[in-house]
């Protein structure tokens, strides 16, 4: 009569090693030898055997070699998924044991929003070189939806953008909220005043970053508050730079968060700012980080110690 097979665990097979399972995930991810050896910094005939010999410890066939280009196998795509998890879990055993080795220590990837970066990065560095001297920041400055991306990849550890983000699996920490002012040129009527009315922009030609930035949504949105049905877009720009460069040159107004207002508004002699009327369009800024991240408690711990490195900014903290 014959007999069924053991399972592997059970018959005393091989187990895959971490390097074999680290490149077939680079080869999973690129479909290209090549490539995939430079990303993880591997000979490509090293690679090439390390997928190999993962193929014969498993069993199976992961890949559909031509001569040019790489597929994956109906089994490799379900095994790819498998490999990405068991990698992802050693990286946060690692991190878990620098934490619990030396809180404060080795890298800190920290994915910061254009309309963040400029304003609040010298404070944040600044804060890190006094009190974390042996942290070594890295800054990846994003969009959104790029920095959320990178964060569940575990390309990124933490970010500094503005929420809410209603991502699952992302704890938020906030820091502070801050308000947003309106750049005028300097012939515009409601240049300089305070006490803005919310329903003041409804009329006013507004000029927006361009789609991708989340401070074009919460402009769109606060437009959509004060009563104005239409997306007041006729003239955008990459970044804030540009944007109040084309108010001073008069072909529009444009919604500033207040940390902004002192770096962009310095450039130029032919632009005011007014205020709105309480309560005042606002934003809210916080670090985010994956729920039940391994390094979670240091977050906090920098998260408070930000707060209090943010109070003398135009800023309210939470």
């Amino acid at each position: 009569m014959a007999t069924s097979a053991k399972p592997a665990a059970k018959r005393g097979a091989r187990q895959p090693s971490l390097a074999q399972l680290r490149a077939f995930a680079a080869v999973a991810e690129h479909l290209h030898f090549r490539d995939a050896a430079a990303a993880i910094g591997m000979s490509q005939p090293a690679l090439s055997g390390a997928v190999s010999a993962l193929e014969e410890t498993l069993g199976v066939t992961l890949l559909e070699r031509t001569t040019r280009k790489v597929l994956l196998s109906s089994a490799g795509e379900r095994l790819a998924v498998r490999a990405r998890a068991v990698l992802e879990e050693v990286g946060a055993l690692m991190e878990e044991a620098d934490a619990v080795r030396a809180p404060f220590t080795g890298a800190l990837r920290l994915g910061v929003i254009p309309t963040v970066a400029p304003y609040l990065l010298p404070t944040f560095i600044g804060l890190v070189h006094q009190k974390y001297p042996d942290l070594d920041l890295q800054v990846h400055e994003e969009q959104t939806s790029s920095l959320i991306e990178g964060l569940g990849a575990g390309r990124l550890d933490l970010l500094l953008l503005a929420v809410p983000l209603g991502v699952p699996g992302v704890t938020e920490m906030p820091l502070f909220d801050e308000d947003f002012v309106l750049v005028t040129p300097l012939d515009h009527w409601l240049g300089g005043r305070e006490g803005i009315p919310r329903d003041a922009l409804r009329e006013l030609n507004l000029l927006l970053l361009d789609e991708g930035h989340c401070l074009r949504d919460q402009a769109l949105d606060i437009c959509r508050e004060a009563g104005r049905a239409d997306a007041p877009v006729t003239t955008t720009a990459a970044g804030l730079s540009t944007l109040v460069q084309l108010v001073a040159g008069g072909l529009g107004v444009t919604l500033l968060p207040r940390t902004a207002v002192r770096v962009e508004t310095s450039r130029s002699n032919q632009l005011l700012t007014g205020y709105f009327a309480d309560p005042a369009p606002t934003r809210r800024i916080a670090l985010a980080m994956r729920s039940g991240a391994a390094r979670g408690a240091e977050y906090e711990v920098l998260a408070a110690a930000l707060r209090g490195a943010v109070k003398p900014l135009p800023v309210r903290v939470l």
